[in-house]
């Protein structure tokens, strides 16, 4: 399912993405390849890399961004919940619960997203710089368009650092170009600090929280381990990236991780 949130928030923030990603692309190869690197094949060679590397930062995004992150299907047909409003609690197995704001019941580790205004399958929280939830069917993704957006901070700033040190400064100022480039170079470097150290930090949380077994939400609300015992570390990385080799684990064109949980919740009530 395809969905995409008209959260003023989100979108602002997707313009910012965007405008950053494209923005780099342009001052690497407009102001520090071109001028420096473009009489050999050293030029060409980082061109291709780092546009590879933008390419796999727009497709990763992009499916974090138009991804089901795990949607609680609404019930075709209406259920009634006049026990629960009349406060006798409704107990199912294997842990389901009842969501009065969806009106509906959800499978356990589902959080209801205010912005999304839908209950998450094992949410871990709704993020602005994607415009949707980070939960069970799309965190994979969004985890690899934090770690391609680092190495483009990475490899930009080096970038930067290689030109400065080879490039032929003498050249560009007598073009009337070496001013203009510390400009571009200067604030790309700003960007790629700003936002490397942005997803490092990130990225490392929602390791941490794949590896725990405990999603933000349920460290907030003080709900994680205790739903289910020990499980091997390796598995926890599976359950997100997929059963497949760890070799295309950052691969955006892979599918996502599958649920467990039955598809709708009529099949549950069955």
């Amino acid at each position: 399912m395809v969905v995409f949130h008209g959260d003023p928030c989100g979108i602002i923030c997707l313009i910012i993405v965007y405008t950053a990603v494209f923005y780099a692309d342009y001052v690497v190869v407009r102001h520090i390849v071109m001028p420096t690197m473009s009489d050999s094949l050293l030029g060409a060679g980082n061109v291709i890399i780092f546009n590879i590397i933008i390419f796999f930062i727009i497709i990763s995004h992009i499916r974090s961004v138009f991804s089901d992150p795990g949607t609680v299907p609404i019930p075709k047909t209406g259920i009634d919940f006049s026990d629960h409003h009349a406060g006798q609690r409704l107990t199912r197995d294997n842990g389901w619960t009842v969501c009065m704001k969806c009106e509906t019941y959800r499978p356990p580790r589902a959080h209801h997203c205010r912005v999304c205004r839908r209950c998450i399958k094992r949410m871990d929280h709704h993020c602005p710089w994607i415009n949707n939830c980070v939960g069970e069917l799309n965190q994979k993704f969004f985890i690899q368009f934090l770690f391609y957006v680092g190495i483009a901070c990475f490899y930009s700033v080096s970038l930067v650092v290689a030109s400065w040190m080879i490039g032929p400064v003498d050249k560009l100022a007598e073009a009337g170009l070496h001013q203009t480039r510390i400009i571009h170079s200067s604030i790309l470097v700003i960007e790629c600090i700003l936002f490397g150290l942005f997803v490092v930090a990130i990225g490392c949380d929602q390791l941490q929280a794949i590896l725990n077994d405990e999603t933000a939400v349920e460290y907030v609300k003080r709900q994680g381990k205790h739903h289910r015992g020990y499980v091997n570390k390796w598995s926890l990385l599976a359950e997100v990236f997929g059963d497949g080799s760890p070799m295309l684990w950052l691969c955006p064109f892979t599918a996502s991780s599958s649920s467990s949980s039955p598809s709708t919740v009529e099949e549950f009530i069955i």
